[in-house]
C-alpha cells in the first residue's frame, strides 16, 4: 500500500490523514503540511485508490477499516490520531470502535454518510453541488483518481456510503473527536443542526465550523483547519476571534 510520510517528530503521537470516496490522499497533503512541524504525519492511498495496487472491486466502510489497521501494524504505529475527511470520516470511526486502545482521538472534517445524505439520488444532488462550491485548483489533483477508480466502483461504493449510519457512530464515539464542518458544505446538515447534535454526543466530542469551506476543506482550507486540529490537539475550546478567522464558534 502507498504511504506519504513526513518528517519524524520524536515524541509525537503521529496524525493519519484518511482520505474521502473515490480519491486518493494527495488532496490531503496541504492539510498535513501544516500539520507537519507538531506530529509525524502519515498520508496513506487505501486499497484501491492512488498509488495503491487495485483491489479489483469498491471496499467497502469496514474492509477499508480493517486495511487502515493493517497499514498502523505495517508502520508500527501502536496509537495515534486519525483525521478523516468525507469517507475517511466513517473509516475512521470504524476504526475507532474497532480497535479504541489505538486511536488516541478522531478528527471528522466533513464526514459523509448518513441520514442527511438519503437518498441516493438526494446526495448525487448534493454532490454535484459541492462541486461547484471547491476550488477550481483541486480539479487536476483529483480527476485522476477518479478517473482511476472508476464510475461502477464509484456508485457501489457511494451507495454504500450514504446508507452508513454515520450519526450513530459519531454520538457513541469512544474517543476524543472533533467535528469540523464547512460552512458551505451541502453533504452536511446545516451548522445550527450539527451544534444541535453536539449536545446529544458524549463530552469528549467538540464541534466547529469554518467559515466558507465547502467540503473537501483539507485542501481549500488548511490554515483555518490546521488552527482548529492543533487548539483541539493542545486541549484549548475551539472560539471564534480575530486571531483565528473563519471559525465559528461550536457553542
Amino acid at each position: 500500500m502507498f504511504v506519504r510520510m513526513g518528517p519524524d517528530v520524536p515524541g509525537s503521537i503521529p496524525l493519519v490523514h484518511v482520505h474521502g470516496f473515490a480519491v486518493s490522499g494527495h488532496y490531503l497533503l496541504p492539510t498535513a503540511r501544516a500539520l507537519a512541524a507538531r506530529a509525524t504525519t502519515v498520508v496513506p492511498d487505501l486499497p484501491g485508490y492512488g498509488r495503491s495496487a487495485a483491489w479489483g472491486h469498491a471496499l467497502g466502510i469496514p474492509s477499508l477499516a480493517w486495511a487502515l489497521l493493517d497499514v498502523l501494524d505495517a508502520l508500527g504505529l501502536d496509537r495515534v490520531y486519525l483525521i478523516g475527511n468525507s469517507m475517511g470520516g466513517p473509516v475512521s470511526l470504524e476504526v475507532a470502535h474497532r480497535a479504541p486502545e489505538r486511536v488516541a482521538g478522531v478528527v471528522l472534517t466533513s464526514p459523509a454518510g448518513g441520514m442527511h445524505n438519503q437518498p441516493l439520488s438526494r446526495a448525487l444532488v448534493q454532490l454535484a453541488r459541492d462541486v461547484r462550491r471547491e476550488s477550481r485548483h483541486m480539479i487536476p489533483v483529483v480527476l485522476p483518481d477518479y478517473v482511476r477508480f472508476g464510475p461502477i466502483n464509484g456508485l457501489h461504493l457511494f451507495g454504500e456510503l450514504v446508507r452508513f449510519p454515520s450519526l450513530e457512530r459519531l454520538l457513541r464515539t469512544p474517543v476524543p473527536t472533533l467535528a469540523v464542518i464547512g460552512g458551505r458544505d451541502p453533504l452536511m446538515p446545516p451548522p445550527w443542526r450539527v451544534r444541535e447534535l453536539e449536545r446529544l454526543g458524549p463530552s469528549h466530542l467538540t464541534v466547529a465550523v469554518i467559515d466558507g469551506a465547502a467540503h473537501a476543506m483539507n485542501y481549500s482550507h488548511p490554515a483555518e483547519l490546521a488552527q482548529v486540529i492543533g487548539r483541539w490537539l493542545d486541549g484549548e475550546v475551539t472560539t471564534g476571534d480575530p486571531d483565528q478567522p473563519g471559525v465559528v464558534p461550536a457553542q
